[in-house]
């Protein structure tokens, strides 16, 4: 098995490199949570994108931006660390392999302005949070906004706690670095910084943003009875969050 060492921590993405065709495989599943509840509020948040650029930072394999580029987004980029991007993208998408945590570093992305930047289930891979919204936000078009998704924070301090034996309170506001096997693939251990939902709101702030809106997803009701596996993992770990922001 893969674990996890000093530099996979002082490198959240690089066990990515490894996991992002094993993500794309389980995320195509039927029952995948992706799926059912993330990628649907995710594109109900984004709204009409007709006429719009979008930046993916985190893109995986570029999917959900072909998605919309398709509904009639222009100009749109995605970048991922992994570079296992679809083989034939769309007119009007371009895939970069580049680092989301150096998005003001990358040549491609000088000078440019999108109306819609995401981060799906990518942030918690950036080695300075901060730093990487605010280059997010300078790319931002007048009116346009970032839409950032993240696993709830008490998924993890839930199954820290039955894991060690400790309470819940205990392991949420730990500050203490945390390695757990990877349901995409069993043989990669991911080592996770821990965050709780003030540590979010602080990062949104410091880099000059705020929330128009929040949402946690929950299963549909046709889709809680056809899948009651997936909702009993989501009345235990809650879900994901998702956040609209825009400039101050």
């Amino acid at each position: 098995m893969a674990t996890s060492d000093d530099s996979q921590a002082l490198d959240p993405s690089r066990p990515w490199l490894e996991l992002a065709p094993h993500y794309e495989r389980a995320r195509s599943k039927e029952d995948s949570l992706d799926r059912l509840v993330e990628w649907p509020a995710q594109r109900d948040l984004l709204g009409d994108v007709t006429g719009r650029s979008v930046l993916d930072a985190g893109c995986g394999n570029g999917g959900k931006l072909a998605e919309l580029v398709l509904d009639g987004a222009v100009d749109s980029v995605g970048v991922d660390i992994s570079g296992n991007f679809l083989s034939t993208p769309p007119p009007g998408l371009e895939l970069i392999q580049g680092d989301l945590s150096e998005l003001d570093s990358l040549p491609e992305l000088a000078g440019r302005r999108f109306d819609r930047i995401m981060f799906l289930q990518s942030f918690g891979y950036a080695k300075d949070p901060v730093r990487t919204l605010k280059a997010a936000r300078a790319m931002l078009a007048d009116d346009g906004f970032i839409l950032l998704t993240r696993t709830q924070p008490i998924r993890y301090a839930v199954e820290q706690s039955e894991q060690n034996g400790t309470s819940l309170g205990e392991e949420y506001f730990s500050n203490a670095k945390f390695s757990y096997v990877s349901g995409w693939n069993d043989q990669i251990a991911l080592t996770k910084r821990r965050y709780t939902i003030s540590d979010l709101l602080n990062e949104f702030s410091a880099a000059g943003l705020w929330i128009e809106t929040a949402v946690e997803p929950q299963l549909p009701e046709e889709a809680r009875r056809r899948y009651p596996h997936k909702q009993a993992w989501m009345n235990k770990h809650l879900g994901i969050l998702i956040f609209k922001l825009r400039a101050h």
